[in-house]
C-alpha cells in the first residue's frame, strides 16, 4: 500500500473515530441528565415530576429518535461514499462518472424531509395543545407570578398571600388532582418562567398575560430560573418551587396569613426600617412600609434564600446583602443602604424576627 493510500485511510479512520467520540459524548450527557434527582442542583427535562414536563420529555425522546435516525443514515451514507468512491490507483487522474439529474433521487430528498417536518409539526402541536388547553379543575390553586429585575413576586389572590422567589404549591395526587395554574406578568422587561422538572418555558412579556400550569406528583424542592435574558443579573434570577404535602401546604398558608411578628425588643431595628429608604421598595405588614419595587418582607425568614436564590438566608448573608448588595449580586437594582454598624445590626435583628 502506498504512502498516499495509507494517509487516506488514516484520514478516514480519524473521521470515523471523531463521529464515534461525538456519539459517546451525546450518550454520556443523556445518561447524566436522566440520572438527575431532587438532590442534584442541576435540574433536567429528562427527570420530570409533573404532567407538562412528562409530555415534553416524551416529545423530546420522539424528536431525538427521528433526528438520531437521520444522523445515522447520513453518517452511513457518508462513510460509504468516502470508502466506495475514494481515489484509487486504477482511476487516478480520471474524471468520475457524471450523473446529470435523477427524478427519483430529487423526489426522495424533497418528499422525505417534508414528511419528517410535517410529522414533527403534528407531534409538537399535539403536545402544545394538550398543555395550553388543559382544563382547570375547581380544586386548582391560582398564583400570579410577576417577573421583576431581578426577582420573582408570587401572589395567591384567593388566599391573600404575597411572597417572593420561593413558590409553595401542594402536591397533586392523581386520584385527587390539585394542579397549580399560574398567571404570568412582567413588571418591566421580558422574562421567562422555567422549572425544567415541572413545565416548559413560558415568557413573561410586558402588557401581556400568559399562563402555564404544573401538577407536581412528588414533594420536594424544584429549581428553576428566568430563561430569557433580562439584564445584568438574569443568570441569578433564580426561583425555588417547594412542593408540599396537603398538610404542609395548609400550614404554610396559615402561617403566611398571619400578620408580621413585632418583637418589642427590636423597636430600634423597626425604626431604622421605617425611617430609611427601605420602605420605598419593601413592604412589611403592620408598618408604614408598603413598597412594591422589592420583595414583601412580612415573612422574610420563612424563606431559605435571599436575593432571588443567590445566597442562603443566613445572618451573615442578610447583613452583607443590606450593606453591599453587589458583593452577592453585582448589578442588582438594590442600593447599598450606607448604614452605620449599629443601625445595620439593629435592622438585621429586626428582619430576623419576621417569620
Amino acid at each position: 500500500m502506498t504512502n498516499r493510500h495509507k494517509t487516506e485511510w488514516k484520514a478516514v479512520a480519524a473521521r470515523v473515530t471523531g463521529v464515534l467520540v461525538l456519539l459517546a459524548g451525546i450518550l454520556i450527557a443523556a445518561s447524566l441528565c436522566s440520572a438527575t434527582t431532587l438532590d442534584n442542583p442541576v435540574p433536567s427535562i429528562f427527570d420530570p415530576h409533573s404532567t407538562p414536563a412528562e409530555s415534553i420529555r416524551q416529545h423530546s425522546y420522539f424528536v431525538l429518535a427521528i433526528t438520531g435516525l437521520i444522523f445515522l443514515v447520513v453518517v452511513i451514507l457518508l462513510a460509504y461514499a468516502v470508502i466506495k468512491f475514494r481515489d484509487k490507483p486504477l482511476t487516478a487522474g480520471r474524471e468520475p462518472a457524471q450523473v446529470y439529474g435523477s427524478t427519483q433521487i430529487e423526489l426522495a430528498w424533497t418528499i422525505i424531509p417534508v414528511m419528517i417536518v410535517f410529522v414533527l409539526f403534528l407531534a409538537t402541536a399535539r403536545v402544545i395543545h394538550a398543555i395550553e388547553d388543559a382544563r382547570k379543575p375547581a380544586t386548582a390553586v391560582e398564583v400570579t407570578a410577576i417577573g421583576h429585575q431581578f426577582w420573582w413576586e408570587f401572589r395567591y389572590p384567593a388566599l391573600g398571600i404575597v411572597t417572593a422567589n420561593e413558590l409553595h404549591v401542594p402536591v397533586s395526587d392523581p386520584a385527587h388532582p390539585t394542579p397549580t395554574f399560574l398567571k404570568l406578568l412582567s413588571a418591566d422587561t421580558d422574562h421567562s418562567f422555567w422549572v425544567p422538572q415541572l413545565a416548559g418555558k413560558t415568557d413573561l412579556i410586558p402588557n401581556r398575560v400568559n399562563h402555564t400550569w404544573i401538577d407536581p406528583h412528588q414533594t420536594g424542592v424544584y429549581l428553576g430560573q428566568c430563561a430569557q435574558y433580562c439584564g445584568t443579573q438574569h443568570a441569578k434570577m433564580l426561583l425555588r418551587v417547594s412542593v408540599d404535602s396537603p398538610e404542609e401546604f395548609a400550614a404554610w398558608v396559615q402561617a403566611q396569613k398571619q400578620p408580621a411578628n413585632h418583637d418589642d425588643k427590636e423597636t430600634a431595628g423597626r425604626r431604622v426600617f421605617e425611617t430609611t429608604a427601605c420602605i420605598n421598595c419593601h413592604a412589611v405588614g403592620g408598618t408604614n412600609g408598603t413598597g412594591r419595587f422589592g420583595p414583601d418582607l412580612t415573612h422574610l425568614m420563612s424563606r431559605d434564600t435571599i436575593a432571588a436564590g443567590a445566597a442562603l438566608n443566613t445572618h451573615e448573608n442578610l447583613r452583607l446583602w443590606i450593606q453591599n448588595p453587589d458583593a452577592i449580586k453585582p448589578g442588582s437594582l438594590m442600593p447599598a443602604m450606607k448604614l452605620s454598624d449599629a443601625d445595620l445590626d439593629a435592622l438585621v435583628r429586626y428582619l430576623e424576627t419576621l417569620r
